[in-house]
């Protein structure tokens, strides 16, 4: 029986300025989606009538609402997901909201939508009304737990494992294409090309070799994979999280230590004296309440983010990222006297041998 397939909306490709070096671009590339560590994702599932999408009624000319909204059954189910995740020690946490304006990750229930997340960051821009999670289908029956885990590693910013170039997987083309357009998926060409038989480049890839066990991984049933020959008769990951997964995952959000953030003191310059992937956190106490400028200095590419402090928990507040451009992260922010801020500011790269710094004004 072909396996439900997790179904990534098919997205543009980034856009950099030509010329880019290939240093520069590589980072830019593998970080882009990424989040800021130390962040607390906050999630919010759809829970009302409401909250549903109009769909077509085959051969009717009439339209039907499909609900968004799980059982509690359900959602518990990805609420374990997460714990399970943040179990790892990473430097994420996740964290239920029962008001959706309050929450980074939107969750829906969606029966026969398919399953699929948002990738990292990219579901920031998305509406408070929109999704960006959804399970197309019962995530309490036998062996589906793994789609929860492996929707939350979308959210993570991390992709399918199946399409890295290092998988040197040789496909039956058409075998994957009918077998695809069949049911339960019932996929187009273009969304089996996406999801499938497209390689991602070398600089998205979630590790430095294949995993056949991971999470990302999807199995495959028998003729599908001609290439390598042990997988022909199959690929079957456990569904689990693999230790590959937990290496990325702690690479890219190591555990948060528990140390003093140096204040970002208003007209007084801070130098970053970063690393590719490295991050600096300051906390801003501000002296008066007004708009504040924030920004970054020098040859750098990095991004830039805002969070406040709400009960002892950072709430997103603005970010902005200059990755790819000649032009430094600026953010203006109204900023309240007696409150608490935190800025994290994360390098893609520096590509010049000049100073880097952050200032507040």
């Amino acid at each position: 029986m072909t396996a439900r397939y997790c179904s990534l909306a098919q997205a543009p490709a980034p856009a950099f300025a030509p010329g880019l070096a290939a240093e520069r671009l590589s980072a830019l590339v593998s970080g882009r989606r990424m989040w800021v560590n130390g962040t607390v994702l906050h999630y919010w599932f759809f829970d009302r009538d409401t909250d549903a999408s109009v769909i077509p009624v085959p051969g009717t000319g009439m339209t039907r609402r499909v609900a968004w909204a799980g059982t509690e059954e359900q959602r518990d189910v990805v609420r374990g997901c997460f714990q399970e995740w943040e179990d790892l020690g990473i430097g994420i946490a996740f964290a239920e909201v029962d008001d959706r304006s309050e929450a980074e990750l939107r969750i829906g229930f969606q029966h026969g939508d398919g399953s699929w997340s948002m990738v990292g960051r990219d579901a920031l821009p998305a509406g408070r009304h929109e999704r960006t999670m959804n399970f197309g289908w019962d995530l309490t029956a036998p062996g589906e737990r793994g789609t929860a885990l492996h929707e939350i590693g979308h959210a993570l910013g991390m992709l399918h494992e199946h399409q890295s170039p290092l998988a040197g997987i040789h496909w039956d083309d058409e075998a994957v294409y009918a077998e695809l357009a069949g049911p339960p998926n019932h996929w187009s060409r273009e969304k089996t090309h996406y999801n499938i038989l497209r390689k991602l480049g070398p600089d998205e890839v979630n590790g430095s070799v294949w995993d056949p066990q991971s999470i990302m991984e999807y199995p495959f049933s028998s003729g599908l994979v001609l290439e390598p020959e042990q997988y022909r008769a199959g690929l079957h990951p456990p569904g689990t999280l693999s230790a590959a997964d937990k290496e990325f995952a702690l690479r890219w959000y190591p555990p948060a230590r528990p140390t003093s953030m140096p204040a970002l003191v208003p007209f007084r310059s801070a130098p970053l004296g970063l690393g590719p992937g490295e991050q600096a956190d300051f906390a801003v106490d501000p002296p008066e309440t007004r708009r504040y400028t924030l920004g970054t200095f020098g040859d750098s590419d990095a991004v830039m983010v805002v969070f406040e402090e709400r009960d002892g928990e950072p709430r997103y507040l603005a970010g902005q990222d200059d990755g790819g451009t000649p032009h430094n992260a600026v953010i203006s922010v109204r900023l309240v006297k007696g409150r608490r801020y935190v800025v994290r500011v994360r390098l893609y790269s520096a590509w010049s041998s000049g100073e880097t710094a952050v200032m507040c004004w």
